[in-house]
This record gives C-alpha cells, sequence and structure tokens, in this order.
C-alpha cells in the first residue's frame, strides 16, 4: 500500500508537530510518523520554558520570534498546556556575575525586550525564599512556561483537524528520495521528507552533527507560591555551554499545579536512560543552595530525556547536502520547546518558497557540510 503527500515529517514531539500544523496550514498535503506517543521524547523530558536567549545574535533573533509567536497563539491554548507568562529571573550570586545582569539588560532593551534590573532587596521581595543574600537579578516579564507535552498534543489535534495524517505507533525502516517506508511495508511517497526526530534524528540517515545530551528533572508535591518565576542562575550559562564535561546549575520553575520542576544536569555521551544519582544529588544541592526551603520539601517523581546537541548550539533547520528531498528541523537542544513555533514557520517557507521574517542562513544544515567537529 503506498500514499502520497507534499511533506511527511518524522517525528511527533514538539517540533514536529508544530511543522505538521504549519504545513497543513499552509495547504501542503502533510503526513506525520511517530514511532510512540504524541509529545514524548525530549519534548517529555524539557522544563517548557519559553524565553529568550542571547548565547549569540541567531539564537536571540530564533527564541525572540518563537516567543512572539507562542504569546499569539497562548489565548488559543487548553488550560492542559498550562501557559504561564511568569517571567524569568536571572539570578546574580555576586558582583562579577552582577555585571552580566546589566550586560543582558543593555543588550535586550537595544532589542526592544523589556527587562528589569533588580537589586538585592527587590530580589528578595519577588522570591522571599532564595538565600540572602544575594547580588541581585535580572527579570525578564515576557518570558513563560508551559507544559511540552500536552502543548504537543495541541497543535497535533490542531494539525488533524486541518487534514493532516498521523501514522502513529509506526516505525520507519527506510527513508530517502522522497519515499519512506513502515515497518508494515506501507510506503510514503513525498516531495518532501522532514525530519523532526530530535535525539534519534541520525537514525534517518544524514551526514550531520547531531550529539545527544542527557538531562535529569525531578517534581515535586504542590508547594504554591514557594516560587513565582522562573529562576535560573547566570551560572548556567556556563553549563549550557560546555561541550565536554557533565555539569549542573540552578534553575527551577513554578508550575500551575503548585508544583516545582527542578533542574538542570546535563552529560553527554551517555546512552544509559537510568537516572544517574551522584549527578541528581549534586543538582539538587546546587537547587538548595539557592533555596535552602528546597531540602524539606517532598519530590513525586525524577525522570530523564536526551537532547539533540549542535557544536553551535543552533539548530538544523533546512534542506540536507545529500538528498534534495531530506529537510532537517532538529538539534534544539534545550531550546526546542520554545524555539518549535519558529522552526516550523522557517521550516514551512523553504518548502514554499516564502522570504522568512529573520535570516535563516544561521541555521541551515550547509553550514556543517565541510566539517562537524565539536569545539
Amino acid at each position: 500500500m503506498s500514499s502520497r503527500y507534499d511533506v511527511v515529517i518524522v517525528g511527533a514531539g514538539i517540533v514536529g508537530a508544530a511543522c505538521a500544523l504549519e504545513c497543513v496550514s499552509r495547504g501542503l498535503k502533510t503526513a506525520c510518523v511517530e514511532r510512540d506517543v504524541i509529545g514524548g521524547g525530549a519534548t517529555a523530558a524539557g522544563m517548557g520554558h519559553i524565553v529568550v536567549m542571547d548565547d549569540s545574535p541567531a539564537q536571540f533573533a530564533l527564541t525572540r520570534y518563537s516567543q512572539d509567536l507562542w504569546a499569539e497563539l497562548s489565548s488559543a491554548l487548553p488550560s492542559n498546556v498550562e501557559y504561564d507568562r511568569c517571567g524569568t529571573l536571572w539570578i546574580a550570586r555576586d558582583d562579577e556575575e552582577l555585571q552580566e545582569v546589566h550586560r543582558k539588560h543593555a543588550l535586550y532593551g537595544a532589542a526592544g525586550v523589556a527587562t528589569e534590573i533588580l537589586d538585592a532587596a527587590a530580589l528578595a521581595e519577588a522570591e522571599p525564599n532564595l538565600v540572602q543574600p544575594l547580588a541581585g537579578a535580572l527579570f525578564v516579564p515576557s518570558d513563560a512556561v508551559l507544559y511540552p507535552p500536552c502543548a504537543a498534543r495541541y497543535l497535533m489535534r490542531e494539525a488533524l483537524g486541518r487534514g493532516m495524517t498521523l501514522y502513529a505507533p509506526r516505525t520507519v525502516t527506510r527513508a530517502g528520495a522522497g519515499r519512506i517506508v513502515l515497518e508494515d511495508g506501507t510506503e510514503l511517497h513525498t516531495g518532501h521528507i522532514v525530519n523532526a526526530g530530535g535525539a534519534d534524528s541520525s537514525g534517518l540517515g544524514g551526514d550531520f552533527p547531531i550529539r545527544k545530551r542527557k538531562g535529569q528533572l525531578v517534581i515535586t508535591e504542590r508547594y504554591p507560591g514557594f516560587v513565582r518565576h522562573q529562576m535560573v542562575e547566570l551560572g548556567y550559562m556556563k553549563s549550557a555551554h560546555s561541550t565536554h564535561s557533565e555539569s549542573v546549575a540552578f534553575n527551577v520553575q513554578p508550575r500551575k499545579t503548585g508544583q516545582l520542576l527542578i533542574g538542570s544536569s546535563r552529560q553527554f555521551d551517555v546512552e544509559d536512560s537510568s537516572v544517574d544519582h551522584a549527578l541528581l544529588q549534586a543538582m539538587i544541592d546546587q537547587a538548595v543552595s539557592f533555596l535552602p526551603g528546597l531540602a524539606s520539601l517532598s519530590a513525586v517523581r525524577v525522570w530523564t530525556g536526551f537532547r539533540a546537541a549542535t557544536p553551535d548550539k543552533l539548530p538544523l533547520i533546512g534542506p540536507s547536502s545529500h538528498d534534495p528531498s531530506l529537510f532537517l528541523a532538529t538539534g534544539h537542544e534545550g531550546l526546542g520547546i520554545t524555539t518549535s513555533l519558529a522552526t516550523a514557520r522557517l521550516l514551512a517557507d523553504q518548502l514554499m518558497g516564502s522570504e522568512p521574517p529573520i535570516r535563516i542562513e544561521p541555521y541551515l544544515p550547509e553550514r556543517f557540510a565541510t566539517s562537524c567537529q565539536y569545539a
């Protein structure tokens, strides 16, 4: 049995679901293949932070564009997506990190993103359970949080409602040259295959530098009001940018349920999905060093996931260099939730020959055509 489509997306995490909705909304005959559940994989292991990040101009442009798209969509999101514009506090422990607060404040302000510098007293008032004294923080009120699995399922339902076809749970056994073969022999013929497979993207073929990065998360019982904002230590940037070692950083998120989601840890080149208890303890100890009261709270679940990382911390969005039918929408690492909507727009713009609203060149896979080395 065979069917023909304009585009077939492999992977129904939040990036794949967003791509499916965008493509079908533009009139493309669209299908999506998912081997497991909608919103599983890295989507189910993400914190759901909708955040503007400034590691590079390209990262800033993509995250800001996507955050604006989430804000536009927010009124349509069902309650189980738990979209909450709680804002982010980037916390400085000392005067050196406070200089980074001022740098970010100037950069964001120049780009039209509102921020506020909080001194030690204002930070203590904003988050009374934080350890004192701290030097201060940068407050970014436009940042939000949401529950990623339900967000992905919402996007997929919307795509199905517009006529998309879903093959799930189904496994791709062969893909390339405009043809996908499923485990039962079903063939899908298409002008465009979109690889949205996240950490497992390399299994679909192609020569591109995706490296797995393992993370662990903890969620607590319900403690409404214990924290009010997404809180991230400025030292997180060093942790997030390391490419060689395991690391932890303070990253705590309030959920609309009253629960606290606690991160973060990062490990490269680890295939074992089990909890690393030593790294978990280091992560919790780091969180407790900022929020001492966490030590008396109860956790209900600990889990792990794998993110798809690239050497330059930017996703791969666009055509593969070895197969003209294959397009990539992967390599988002810890920013797939944030950038899913922008990724879908940029991908569809390329498929349709439309002019994108931001420069596409920094995200094109061809940037790694001659080198796939990590720094």
